[in-house]
């Protein structure tokens, strides 16, 4: 496997999501390791404008040549903007996971704290699972 791409600058869920926060919006997208997991992603169902949401709720779905995923919100708010580029190029995702292959914005109903999610060591912990 590659080295596994995870910007510092960044927080994560353990849900496999990442989040840069802009201003007051969090600019939500997956982590290099789930979109390697997945595969090539064929499809993504872009949420709407507006749609409010729980945190912890579904926002979306993705489908891959080898299955289908969730993707999840990192906190409660609204839906601000989605990556509409994803329509048609839904490889971005996979060949661009921190950059073209954002997939949404939200707005948080609350203000965010990123110590919510993890940083990129507790997330890298994470997905190398236990040591034997």
């Amino acid at each position: 496997m590659t080295e596994l791409q995870l910007p510092e600058t960044l927080r994560y869920a353990k849900s496999h999501e990442w989040v840069r926060v802009e201003g007051t919006d969090l600019v939500v997208g997956i982590t290099d390791y789930a979109q390697a997991e997945l595969t090539d992603i064929v499809f993504v169902d872009l949420p709407v404008v507006g749609k409010v949401l729980g945190a912890g709720a579904s926002a979306l779905v993705l489908e891959s040549v080898k299955t289908v995923a969730d993707v999840y919100a990192p906190a409660a708010g609204t839906i601000s903007a989605a990556n509409v580029d994803l329509k048609t190029h839904p490889e971005l995702v996979n060949k661009d996971p921190y950059g073209r292959g954002w997939i949404f914005r939200l707005t948080p109903a609350a203000l965010f704290d990123p110590a919510t999610l993890l940083d990129a060591a507790a997330y890298r912990a994470l997905v190398a699972g236990p040591t034997p």
